[in-house]
């Protein structure tokens, strides 16, 4: 794993950027993360093989994903659930839930990171134990989600509320629902209550 660490005013501000060869990513203490994990099935090849020219997320891959593509587990409620649970189970502790969507085939998270809890090993437990549940309830095996995830740190309070928005208004804009706060695997139907 290639690391490069990017000093902030003081020691414990570095930022530690790193990746395994797919993408990169930034763990830090303290830091806002807009993340995307999918299921192992959720994109063709074509898509994942389009890049964007500056490094962004492509508009077209988050309409390929939208459009539902492969088996949609978590279309399922059980399986919907267990992901639902499993992020639950773990906002206050390694970090602290500000927005979240389980869709048919991806699970989009908001989290402020905890202490020196480590983003990649959050993502992992959340897709390691909901994927040991899933498996499981579904009597199948192999891998359930992409070994990668799409993170972003988040720079300021606009890029916060759009990512917010971003992810309680992924339902309506794959035409699951009419209003974010209608679909019932989203904090945004927790905060409609």
């Amino acid at each position: 794993m290639r690391r490069v660490v990017i000093p902030g005013n003081d020691e414990s501000s570095h930022r530690v950027w790193h990746s395994r060869g797919y993408l990169p990513h930034v763990d830090a203490a303290g830091l806002i993360q807009f993340v995307t994990f999918r299921l192992a099935d959720a994109l063709p090849h074509r898509a994942l093989a389009e890049k964007a020219g500056d490094g962004e997320r492509s508009p077209r891959i988050d309409a390929v994903l939208d459009a539902g593509y492969g088996e949609c587990v978590l279309r399922h409620p059980g399986p919907a659930r267990e992901v639902e649970r499993v992020l639950l189970e773990g906002d206050g502790h390694s970090c602290r839930l500000l927005a979240w969507v389980v869709m048919p085939n991806h699970v989009h998270v908001v989290a402020e990171m905890n202490g020196g809890a480590s983003l990649s090993k959050v993502v992992q437990q959340w897709k390691g134990v909901s994927a040991r549940e899933i498996n499981q309830e579904l009597g199948g095996g192999g891998r359930l989600w992409q070994p990668e995830y799409h993170d972003r740190f988040i720079r300021d309070q606009e890029h916060l509320a759009a990512a917010v928005n971003y992810t309680h208004g992924n339902p309506v804009a794959a035409g699951l629902c009419e209003r974010a706060e209608d679909w019932p695997l989203s904090s945004a139907h927790l905060k409609a209550w």
